[in-house]
Parts: structure tokens; C-alpha cells; sequence
């Protein structure tokens, strides 16, 4: 059972890292459309399109659906290893 929730963690980690590094990646346009960036974004896009259609830009410049959706991850990891346990023990 502790393997199994090691790896829903390493899982986690590891998107969660991505959603961050492609958030920071788009402070230099320029990299964004690069090869990583690109790959980036096939992985990060389809889950961030998600909150990025009920959370609008404020003021049309600062996107905060980033946040949310790290949080979003967060609950959702909680939930994940929550159901884990209660049915591996």
C-alpha cells in the first residue's frame, strides 16, 4: 500500500512541478515555443483549459487560474490517496 501512494505522490510532484515550470515559462513568450514548451503545454493546457474558462483574467493581464488549479491538485491528491487508503488500508 505505501508503494502505491509513493507513486500517486511521485505523480502528483511531478504535475505538479510541470503546471509551475509552464507558468513560469510564460514570462519569456520566446520559450513557450521552443520544442519543452510546446510538450509542456500538450501536457499542462488540457488541465489548466478547464479553470481558465471560470476564472477571467484580471483586468485582462494577470492570470490567477494557475493558483486555482495547483490547489484543485492538491484536493484532488488529498481525494485520491484518501479513497486509497480507506479501500487498500
Amino acid at each position: 500500500m505505501d508503494e502505491l501512494l509513493r507513486y500517486v505522490y511521485y505523480l502528483y510532484q511531478i504535475y505538479f512541478y510541470l503546471i509551475l515550470i509552464y507558468v513560469l515559462m510564460s514570462w519569456v513568450p520566446s520559450v513557450r515555443e521552443s520544442f519543452v514548451g510546446e510538450m509542456l503545454g500538450k501536457l499542462v493546457e488540457p488541465y489548466l483549459s478547464v479553470f481558465r474558462r471560470f476564472i477571467p483574467a484580471i483586468g485582462g493581464v494577470l492570470d490567477i487560474s494557475p493558483i486555482i488549479a495547483l490547489i484543485a491538485l492538491r484536493f484532488i491528491y488529498y481525494g485520491v490517496t484518501a479513497v486509497l487508503t480507506m479501500f487498500f488500508g
